[in-house]
């Protein structure tokens, strides 16, 4: 059987992402105990603090893909809590020791765990892509947003890194793309030669949860 007539629906590959992303934990989760249990025997000094060094990165990659992970059931949960973990989380592994200062302006809204999950997912993305292609040695800023007008829900991510206006689609651009469709939302995109403005705006699904919060 040719692999190209494979097809594969909405739940197939639910069950695809959860699996890989079981794996990415249970490797992260592997090379944590490994790097522990050199350090652990290591009589040096300066092993032991970059063993220790290496561990908390690895644990802050962890967590961020526990953040990540698609949720295993539709609640409504607190998206302001759950975008504030998932910055604080990228911040620590990523941002950080790159001299990179995440700053997260929230407004309490509550949003079915499925929606809340791709926003993360969109977010986690225009982070990712600055944090690549923005920044010097020097560092600089992102400002991340969540907040939302009647039925509409607003996530923002602004960062003042050196783009120059000349960005190109990418892989990164089209899973944006694709997220935003399962929104049944929009994006729009401002680049400047002093950093760039990422906006994506779609409905609650459920407007009564959102007014209870």
């Amino acid at each position: 059987m040719s692999g190209s007539n494979l097809v594969y629906n909405f739940e197939d590959q639910q069950l695809l992402l959860r699996e890989i992303t079981h794996r990415i934990n249970n490797e992260l989760a592997s090379a944590i105990k490994m790097a522990s249990l050199n350090a652990a025997r290591s009589k040096n000094k300066e092993v032991k603090i970059v063993l220790a060094a290496v561990i908390d990165h690895l644990c802050n990659f962890a967590r961020v893909h526990r953040v990540l992970a698609i949720p295993s059931r539709r609640r409504s949960m607190d998206a302001s809590a759950y975008i504030r973990s998932l910055c604080q989380s990228m911040s620590k592994s990523t941002l950080a020791n790159r001299g990179i200062e995440l700053i997260f302006t929230e407004r309490p809204v509550r949003l079915d765990s499925e929606r809340c999950w791709i926003l993360g997912m969109i977010i986690s993305e225009w982070i990712t892509n600055a944090a690549r292609h923005a920044f010097s040695p020097a560092g600089g800023t992102i400002w991340v947003a969540l907040s939302f007008t009647g039925a509409l829900i607003e996530g923002r991510v602004v960062e003042n890194g050196m783009t120059n206006g000349r960005i190109q689609p990418g892989q990164g651009t089209k899973i944006v793309r694709a997220l935003t469709k399962a929104l049944n939302g929009e994006v729009t995109q401002q680049f400047e030669p002093r950093g760039s403005i990422s906006i994506v705006t779609f409905p609650i699904v459920d407007p009564a949860a959102n007014s209870s919060a």
